[in-house]
């Protein structure tokens, strides 16, 4: 079929590009089979004289694989075969040509799946604001190369644009200081604001849970909106802001000199007003600022501007690196498993106590609990490492469950709690159990209590048990000791029902008339 294909094209004038390109085959096998007959043709497929090919005693799977799965690529046709044949040795790039060859000689054209999108409705006035970041290399007035970074803003109704830079990469409290200029420009804040997963303000995972950094918490708290995160490597779903930062790009940004960042900052005002506000939008057919002008009253207000420096701090802060270890004085110190997050601003605060032997104590912040405490090395370049801050792979998760359920007095509510968990957090099981393990330890007297009070209050979480634990140890030490049997709510066992009383019952003994 495929020689008919490609003398039916040749007949039709086609080139050989052409004819390759149509039937999505190489070029050499356009003219191979161009210069041959339609014998010629039948005898190379059915008694093939060229050499066999390693994978040939596979090739019904790959076809079979590629006619149902037409978008898979040679990558993963490998790892399948890997997969069915564990002690196939194949290299990639073969399994690469011979799919090639595959989908050649069968006509399996390759399909990539296509994402459909849809229109989004109109925002309300008022109702969203957008963010992202961006950065760029200027040339500078000395002809050398400095790189930039700027936060952008874009009201999602009326297209009102607002932005600011700066010459070193943003942290959280460039970003609520650009936040607060953001209001003042505009006049007010709109009910929700929406973000993508950036490191300046969010922590992306905390055993499943999405975290805000600590201080832009605080933060939103003050202001009192709402945030709402994108999905992680989907940019489409801000698709305002990231036409915006397009723009900015390459309309203020491109060919343009830098002096100073003042007058960057002034020139880019200067080009909101003139340009990036004035002109019409593509979407709307509206001119940003004369539609911003209805907008700005549907707008929260805001009070008045909110300082965000802080005191002079004297403690000593280190970033956390991806294996999970700091640096002080040429050694690696370890953290627990975890401390470090692929997005989050991954600081702890460091504390050296001086005295023999001179010890080290590593805290989240400077009010948070201990995490890491280590005895400093007089050597250079050596691991400190705390065999507790390491996985324990020794142990399956099904024989952790099983020994965590043992330590409370109801194991099948623990049991019931401990599923409901693993239904909640299918992929990160390992590490809630982890948390678990933990608390049980930590807060051996107090894990029936919180199990009940967690199960109680639908708190299904690791993270929610051990807040609870802690919560009812702290409890016991600033309550009397009667009262904290009574501060912890009895367990009524399943299918049993409290007894109750007639109502003349409770009249008599507040001293009332039957």
């Amino acid at each position: 079929m495929l020689y008919v294909k490609i003398q039916e094209l040749h007949k039709r004038k086609l080139k050989v590009t052409q004819i390759a390109q149509e039937l999505k085959i190489s070029r050499p096998t356009v003219y191979k089979y161009l210069e041959m007959t339609l014998q010629e043709a039948r005898a190379f497929i059915e008694q093939p004289h060229r050499r066999t090919k390693k994978l040939d005693e596979h090739s019904d799977w790959i076809r079979a694989w590629l006619e149902e799965y037409p978008h898979l690529s040679g990558a993963q046709v490998h790892d399948w075969l890997l997969e069915r044949y564990p002690d196939l040795t194949v290299g990639g790039s073969t399994v690469r040509s011979y799919v090639k060859d595959v989908r050649e000689r069968y006509q399996i054209e390759k399909r990539v799946k296509i994402r459909h999108y849809e229109a989004v409705p109109e925002q309300p006035m008022g109702k969203q604001l957008q963010v992202d970041w961006g950065e760029t290399k200027q040339k500078t007035i000395e002809d050398q190369e400095i790189k930039l970074y700027f936060i952008a803003f874009v009201l999602a109704h009326s297209r009102q644009k607002y932005m600011e830079w700066q010459t070193r990469p943003f942290t959280t409290s460039d970003a609520i200081r650009c936040h607060e200029h953001a209001f003042q420009f505009y006049g007010g804040r709109t009910e929700d604001i929406v973000y993508d997963q950036d490191h300046v303000i969010a922590v992306s995972e905390n055993a499943g849970e999405l975290l805000l950094t600590t201080a832009f918490q605080q933060y939103v708290n003050e202001r009192k909106f709402h945030v709402h995160l994108c999905r992680r490597a989907d940019p489409e779903s801000k698709g305002m802001i990231e036409n915006v930062v397009k723009y900015i790009k390459g309309n203020f940004a491109d060919s343009r000199v830098f002096r100073d960042i003042e007058d960057w900052n002034r020139r880019g005002l200067q080009w909101l007003e003139r340009t990036g506000n004035h002109q019409v939008h593509q979407t709307t057919k509206k001119r940003p600022a004369e539609v911003f002008l209805l907008e700005k009253q549907h707008l929260q207000p805001v009070s008045s501007f909110l300082s965000v420096e802080r005191p002079n701090n004297q403690s000593i802060t280190r970033r956390v690196s991806k294996d999970n270890t700091i640096r002080y004085q040429s050694n690696r110190y370890s953290v627990p498993l975890g401390t470090y997050q692929p997005t989050g601003e991954n600081l702890v605060v460091i504390e050296v106590n001086e005295h023999e032997p001179k010890t080290l104590v590593i805290r989240p912040s400077l009010e948070g609990d201990i995490i890491a405490k280590h005895e400093c090395s007089t050597e250079k370049g050596k691991l400190i490492q705390n065999r507790h801050h390491i996985r324990d792979r020794s142990q399956g998760l099904g024989e952790l469950e099983q020994q965590l359920v043992s330590r409370f007095q109801h194991p099948p509510k623990a049991a019931a709690y401990l599923e409901e968990i693993r239904q909640r957090y299918p992929r990160y099981r390992r590490d809630q159990l982890a948390i678990m393990d933990r608390v049980v330890q930590q807060y051996p007297a107090f894990i029936d209590a919180a199990l009940a009070r967690c199960m109680a209050e639908n708190l299904y979480s690791a993270n929610h048990f051990r807040d609870v634990a802690r919560y009812l140890q702290r409890s016991e030490h600033s309550v009397a000791p009667e009262l904290t049997a009574a501060a912890v709510p009895p367990v009524i066992p399943v299918g049993m029902t409290a007894s109750t009383r007639a109502l003349h019952t409770y009249t008599k003994i507040l001293g009332g008339q039957a």
